[in-house]
């Protein structure tokens, strides 16, 4: 943490303006900035995602590829190796596997100084009164969290993943080459979309690619009732 640059004391300096936030989005795959109504994950805002961790790496991937600094909180079983394979920095990613008691806190401080949270609850429910809180303070640092594995009240965005095939194997046996998800995109003021994703390799890297055009569920649910 103490080599990291200081986008902490910058952000401290200046407060973004809520228009400026809305323009200004973090770097994803892609294949997922397809399904996302910024084209990233909006920065100073809280995303709740449930699913495959295989996206969440691929996240990482691509917040510490382009010059930014991550964290994982509470969750010890991320795969880091993962992560690398998609173009994951590790210098420019902390990892708190035991936050204790109270990783809702960790995470609040670590937002101070990074781009990228990326939080655990471990199956908690988080209280609305607190996730306001918090929600207040990656606004005005311009710091983007992610939560996952809990209920988290009131997010900016929800992403929704489901494993829906591997690639690779045969009757049982074989070697893994691909992993598809289906992924629905719900936020606040859009219409859900929804896509299918996947990883494969790709020369020397893993990589999402898209499956299939992203489908806005509003319009597709107005054109099987006309």
């Amino acid at each position: 943490m103490a080599a990291i640059p200081g986008r902490g004391e910058a952000a401290a300096e200046r407060i973004p303006r809520a228009a400026e936030l809305r323009r200004e989005a973090l770097a994803v795959p892609p294949a997922l900035a397809e399904l996302l109504p910024d084209g990233g994950l909006v920065k100073g805002s809280v995303v709740a995602y449930s699913g495959a961790s295989s996206l969440l790496a691929g996240l990482l991937a691509a917040v510490t590829e382009g010059g930014g600094h991550a964290a994982v909180v509470g969750m010890p079983r991320l795969g880091l190796l993962a992560a690398v394979e998609m173009g994951a920095q590790l210098q420019r990613l902390a990892v708190v596997a035991d936050p204790g008691p109270d990783p809702v806190e960790v995470a609040a401080v670590l937002l101070d100084g990074l781009d990228l949270v990326v939080l655990g609850l471990a199956g908690a429910a988080v209280a609305p009164s607190r996730t306001r809180v918090i929600a207040a303070r990656a606004r005005n640092k311009g710091a983007t969290l992610v939560v996952t594995d809990g209920r988290w009240p009131n997010p900016s965005l929800r992403v929704d993943t489901r494993i829906a095939g591997y690639g690779g194997l045969g009757a049982g046996r074989g070697r893994l080459r691909s992993l598809s998800l289906e992924v629905a995109v719900r936020g606040k003021a859009t219409a859900p979309c929804h896509g299918r994703l996947e990883l494969r390799p790709n020369a020397t890297r893993l990589e999402w690619v898209s499956l299939e055009p992203p489908t806005d569920k509003t319009v597709e649910s107005h054109g099987a009732a006309s």
